[in-house]
């Protein structure tokens, strides 16, 4: 009975360290923080002249550290929920017209290299400038 237990907490700990990103049956990954997604950006296109101007993305996953990415640089942003953030774009941010890849980060939790997936870059929506 004794080799039994032994072999099935082995076996557990050897799923730990297998299976990265299976934060549900990893009990170390509490702090562990869920990757973005976004599934829309309003509005789609904007003209130069008349920003700054609000961004909302629309997506799930969001938390409060999670942020609005234009062409990799973070903006400032504010969490409404867990699937809407908000943003203003500014001629600083989008220096000329010209197409621009948005998405959504979430920094990693403190979870370290525990076999835990956290955070992450979602998938790009595109905005065009005028």
């Amino acid at each position: 009975m004794r080799s039994n237990r032994s072999a099935l907490q082995s076996l557990w700990l050897v799923a730990l360290l297998l299976l990265p990103g299976c934060n549900a049956l990893n009990p170390l990954c509490g702090s562990a923080r869920p990757s973005p997604s976004l599934s829309s950006i309003s509005p789609t296109t904007m003209v130069f002249a008349q920003l700054p101007q609000p961004l909302t993305a629309t997506g799930g996953h969001f938390v409060a550290s999670s942020v609005i990415l234009i062409n990799g640089a973070p903006l400032a942003t504010t969490v409404v929920s867990s699937s809407q953030l908000t943003a203003s774009v500014t001629s600083s941010m989008v220096p000329a017209a010209g197409s621009f890849k948005v998405q959504v980060q979430t920094p990693s939790g403190n979870s370290g290299n525990l076999g835990c997936s956290s955070g992450g870059t979602s998938g790009a929506q595109t905005l065009t400038v005028n």
